[in-house]
């Protein structure tokens, strides 16, 4: 079971990403103007800030699309670098699954088994 998890909501509109750790979630919104560098500079402040202690019991959740080919390409990168880095479990899911950006509907997709493990097949909007 999913408990503690990072989650990438990056599709090139309305950028998220949210933070659930020891019950508690956080969510840091983007600008419109989002550059994708600021991904892993927010990322990197977030697990500070919280002081998350990234183990094999700590997840990524990566939105696999429809949406932009950079948005979706920055945060498969540096989700799967973290997966590397650090031996986590690294899930993807669809952007019509999830609806809105709001823990009850994450743990929704969680709960009805809506993540893909590992098997990362991002859909570009043309």
């Amino acid at each position: 079971m999913i408990k503690d998890f990072l989650i990438f909501n990056f599709i090139g509109k309305e950028n998220q990403i949210g933070l659930k750790i020891k019950g508690n979630f956080y969510i840091h919104d983007f600008d419109k103007k989002t550059d994708n560098d600021q991904l892993v500079s927010i990322v990197l402040n977030m697990i500070k800030k919280y002081k998350v202690n990234i183990n094999d019991d700590f997840s990524l959740l990566v939105n696999n699309g429809p949406g932009s080919f950079s948005s979706l390409r920055t945060s498969l990168a540096v989700a799967k670098g973290i997966k590397i880095s650090n031996k986590i479990n690294l899930f993807g899911y669809k952007n019509s699954d999830l609806g809105q950006f709001k823990l009850a509907n994450i743990e929704l997709l969680i709960k009805k088994k809506l993540l893909q493990k590992n098997l990362i097949k991002p859909i570009y909007l043309s």
